[in-house]
């Protein structure tokens, strides 16, 4: 498996409208990212999870929630496909993509994207105001939590996949033990 892919130039949306269809690509502070190749079956299911956990709470908060591929367009240069998000704000949300942060951004840790979630998208989620940023650890089974306070993110929070997170961003609690499909013994 290869890993994320960085081009050597200023990218901007107009450039990343004209790139193929079937590629999946990112672009941070002008740089662009290759997401191929696609992401493996269980980061998939949690994908899956996190919809069906969320969907219904989501939707009574008077919010949508997503799933990538959908665009969210900070400005001219950054554009990204995070896995899971809600938007509450729904004048940010168009036919072709998402204007602007947020409210709630999850990703999931795989080997070609996890530095680049870590260090470029956090302090991009931080600096365009995402409310809440949520990294998920599959193979380690944890999650780690960062809090929009004075326009900065806090210091992570940790919770295991037995423990229940509140997303302060929604007021809406989440057993991990759903999203990570287990039981406790």
């Amino acid at each position: 498996m290869g890993l994320a892919v960085k081009k050597e130039r200023r990218y901007t949306y107009e450039d990343y409208l004209t790139w193929p269809d079937e590629e999946r690509w990112e672009i941070i502070d002008g740089e662009a990212y290759d997401m191929s190749p696609a992401p493996r079956t269980k980061h998939q299911r949690i994908v899956t999870q996190l919809a069906i956990t969320l969907g219904n709470k989501v939707k009574e908060k008077g919010c949508r929630l997503f799933v990538a591929p959908t665009d969210v367009v900070f400005d001219e240069y950054n554009v990204v496909q995070p896995d899971v998000f809600v938007v509450c704000d729904r004048s940010k949300i168009t036919e072709a993509n998402i204007q602007g942060a947020p409210r709630l951004i999850i990703e999931i840790i795989s080997p070609t994207t996890g530095l680049k979630d870590k260090r470029e998208k956090k302090s991009l989620y931080e600096r365009f105001g995402v409310k809440e940023y949520i990294i998920i650890y599959l193979e380690k089974e944890y999650v780690e939590r960062f809090c929009l306070r004075e326009g900065k993110f806090n210091p992570a929070e940790i919770f295991n996949w037995d423990e229940t997170v509140e997303l302060y961003s929604l007021e809406i609690e989440v057993r991990q033990q759903e999203i990570f499909e287990k039981e406790k013994k």
